[in-house]
């Protein structure tokens, strides 16, 4: 076992300027520059949430945030990927004693993707384990992942289907390069598929866990903590640093264009400046909800703080989106260019806000179903 190690802080700027300067490259490649993965281990997003008993953090949610947002100034997909390369790691903390030495016995900066949403692929229980077959897609960073998590449906010839999570070495797992899309095309979240993998029964635990948070008394207070309450905060999060980066990009076309003192532009940047700060507020309340929750006994955790998370983040989202669309309507043809960062900020926050975990249909219903809970008897 690693011996803990001292509980430094993220350190975003190992990786940000890297990250800025091979966005483009990232971008025609469909995932990050290897110089920037190679970086990765030194920001600590992967080691954020692991035990500590494996030499990893055990982590804040607060302090990843503003991590993931500080990365997302400079490229989002860079963000996109150290925001899941920490919750990654917060799931994998859910695997028995054994899977988990199997990760981090070696190093606690182990990289880990993820296709746990929706579940795929067929399993079926061997001696010993399963023998697992299929396909996922959307498995962001899959190419420079150590580990991969994948979900599928077990149903047992006696009860329930039961929704299993299933570690797997990196070399057991085959990539093919799907992912083209308008924004974040540097996540490399490509299509994974495996072919009749046996999977140890000890790499595996049932999403149920998810829900619940860890119970076992020992476990650090990131762990207790159910995934409704803190999915939505990994997602949107490169989406502010994404919108100060476009801030700043169009405050220095303004510049350049020599507009900065024309009304207009000074009310689009009080309005978008406001609007991207209201944003950072409510990711950061919802993050310190995260963190006092996480200090909470899981049996008195309340069901509403996940909702108010879920709302919070999915207009925290809505008000990126508008603010950068305005920037872009209003910042001439320079922005138009493939070289431009607003423009690639402006595909990059569509594509967050796309995401199925910050759509505001759902936040909305969880919300108002705490909200109207008497209404219903």
């Amino acid at each position: 076992m690693t011996t803990a190690l001292p509980a430094t802080p993220l350190a975003p700027t190992a990786v940000t300027a890297l990250a800025a300067r091979y966005a483009r490259a990232s971008e025609d490649a469909g995932r990050l520059h290897p110089e920037v993965v190679n970086a990765l281990p030194s920001a600590g997003f992967a080691r954020h949430f692991v035990p500590r008993r494996w030499g990893g953090r055990a982590g804040g949610f607060t302090e990843l945030v503003n991590a993931v947002a500080a990365v997302g100034e400079g490229c989002a997909s860079t963000a996109w990927c150290c925001a899941l390369q920490a919750g990654h790691a917060r799931l994998a903390a859910h695997l028995p004693e054994r899977a988990q030495a199997e990760l981090w016995a070696d190093t606690p900066d182990t990289a880990i993707a993820a296709a746990v949403v929706p579940p795929s692929g067929q399993v079926a229980r061997v001696p010993g384990g399963w023998r697992l077959t299929g396909r996922w897609a959307w498995a962001s960073g899959a190419d420079h992942a150590d580990w991969i998590l994948l979900a599928t449906i077990e149903d047992p010839e006696a009860g329930q289907p039961q929704y299993r999570v299933l570690a797997l070495p990196r070399r057991d797992v085959r990539v093919h390069r799907t992912w083209d899309s308008v924004g974040l095309r540097g996540t490399g979240s490509d299509t994974v598929t495996v072919d009749d993998v046996f999977v140890p029964e000890h790499r595996s635990f049932l999403r149920d866990v998810l829900l619940t948070g860890v119970r076992d008394a020992d476990a650090a207070p990131c762990h207790r903590v159910p995934y409704t309450l803190v999915a939505s905060l990994f997602f949107c999060a490169p989406a502010l640093g994404a919108a100060r980066g476009a801030l700043d990009s169009w405050t220095a076309l303004a510049r350049q264009r020599g507009v900065s003192g024309d009304p207009g532009v000074q009310q689009t940047l009080a309005r978008c400046s406001a609007e991207i700060d209201a944003a950072q507020l409510l990711l950061e309340t919802a993050a310190n909800r995260a963190d006092r929750a996480a200090l909470t006994p899981p049996a008195a955790f309340e069901p509403e703080t996940a909702a108010r998370n879920q709302r919070d983040a999915a207009v925290a989202v809505d008000l990126l989106a508008g603010a950068v669309e305005r920037l872009f309507r209003t910042a001439g043809v320079r922005a138009l260019s493939q070289d431009s960062p607003l423009q690639r900020a402006w595909r990059d926050i569509h594509a967050v806000a796309a995401h199925a975990t910050l759509q505001p249909g759902p936040s909305a219903a969880a919300y108002a179903a705490g909200v109207f809970t008497d209404d219903r008897a």
